[in-house]
């Protein structure tokens, strides 16, 4: 290879963590080797150490990006330098850091679709919307791809292939930090806020822990400094943020187990499942919640169901004479013992349906794991997915009959 000079918003802001007492040893992680107190730098990484768009228009790629029209996204520059300094091996000065780089990823994208037809609905449709984009993403950068051949001795088609571009958009999507640099006229109008940390790749993830993380305008590096009190030889994690384990699947290709921030979604079609077909005010009222935002990001979690799904489910339960009432269900007011009873007892009624789905889902996946031995991996990472969540369901089960107690 010839050598030359020298996500968009959604990234995640990898912030606040602490430490925790690990386990038979880091493994693959980092471990305070001293006692760390509360505000105390962990990791500071010279803007130099950090893979950016700037370190990619500082490289052999600069010259081609400034006269590629239209100009290309950020995204894109940085997947480029990440598959043209792959296939470089021994000759990139970023080796060190591109071995310790996963192989490959368990994201959606990467999983097989029989895999991924296991998903709980909501997951497997932004599963497949992820592998459209990441397709279009490949089928429109072809072209600037085959501009890159004066830097190559090998066809580029078979350097950026759909799998090399595929392993680096993943590296990308769930390695990058927050670093919001200038916007360039050779790149597009998409935002510019992705940086790679080399270092920063070994924190492991953890629900619970928490740091501050960001760039230090004043010191050029990036900075990550503990939120608590850490002791010697404890490992040290990173939190990816508040997110469930459907996020974390989709977006980061891991479960994490006992996740506080885990839940179970409800659709809008189980959400009438069980009420009577007959009420003839329902698409009334369905429009309400629709006109309300109050029909998604309706959940079942570990201290049972979220306010917002008992809610939705109340102003469904009402009376015809109780209808005129659904400003104030929607405010959190109670409008009689019978509504809520009906909405406990529906709702208990959605939560054992998806303990059925669950069980069923986990003895398919059980099954598949014995005929189809070349997918155990990724078919164990879904099965933790669903175990997961049926320990959520059985904790909101027993929640709900405690809460119907009164109405007995």
């Amino acid at each position: 290879m010839k050598k030359g000079g020298g996500r968009t918003s959604r990234i995640r802001r990898r912030k606040l963590f602490r430490c925790s007492v690990s386990r038979g040893g880091t493994g693959r992680g980092l471990m305070s080797k001293t006692s760390l107190r509360e505000g105390q730098m962990i990791i500071s990484l010279p803007e130099s150490c950090l893979i950016t768009t700037d370190t990619v228009i500082r490289s052999y790629l600069g010259t081609y990006i400034a006269k590629w029209q239209p100009p290309p996204s950020p995204l894109l520059a940085l997947c480029t330098f990440l598959v043209s300094e792959k296939h470089a091996g021994d000759q990139s000065l970023w080796k060190p850091y591109l071995e310790i780089l996963p192989q490959a990823y368990t994201c959606p994208v990467c999983l097989e679709p029989e895999v991924v037809n296991l998903f709980p609905k909501p997951l497997k449709a932004k599963a497949e919307e992820q592998r459209a984009r990441v397709q279009e993403f490949f089928s429109s950068s072809r072209d600037f791809f085959s501009s890159l051949q004066p830097l190559f001795s090998e066809a580029v088609e078979s350097i950026f292939s759909y799998r090399a571009l595929l392993w680096a958009w993943c590296t990308v999507n769930t390695r990058a930090v927050y670093v919001k640099h200038r916007q360039r006229q050779c790149f597009s109008t998409e935002p510019n806020t992705y940086a790679l940390a080399p270092y920063l790749d070994l924190l492991n993830h953890s629900p619970e822990v928490q740091v501050k993380g960001a760039f230090n305008e004043e010191t050029r590096c990036y900075e990550i400094r503990t939120a608590s009190n850490c002791r010697k030889h404890e490992e040290v994690f990173i939190c990816y943020g508040p997110h469930d384990n459907q996020r974390l699947l989709l977006e980061y290709g891991f479960v994490s187990i006992h996740n506080p921030h885990a839940c179970v979604y409800v659709s809008e079609d189980i959400l009438v499942k069980y009420l009577p077909t007959t009420d003839k005010q329902m698409n009334k009222k369905i429009s309400i919640l629709k006109d309300h935002d109050f029909i998604e990001n309706l959940t079942f979690g570990w201290d049972g169901p979220s306010w917002r799904l008992l809610t939705a489910l109340k102003l469904l339960c009402l009376e015809a004479e109780e209808f005129t009432c659904w400003k104030k269900v929607l405010l959190g007011e109670v409008i009689s013992d019978t509504n809520e009873k009906t909405s406990l007892v529906i709702a208990q009624k959605i939560c054992q349906y998806f303990i059925e789905e669950t069980n069923a889902m986990l003895r398919k996946i059980s099954h598949m794991k014995d005929e189809e031995v070349t997918l155990l991996n990724q078919l164990t990472l879904v099965e933790t997915l669903w175990t997961e969540e049926l320990k959520i369901l059985q904790a909101s089960a027993e929640i709900l009959n405690s809460l119907q107690t009164p109405f007995r």
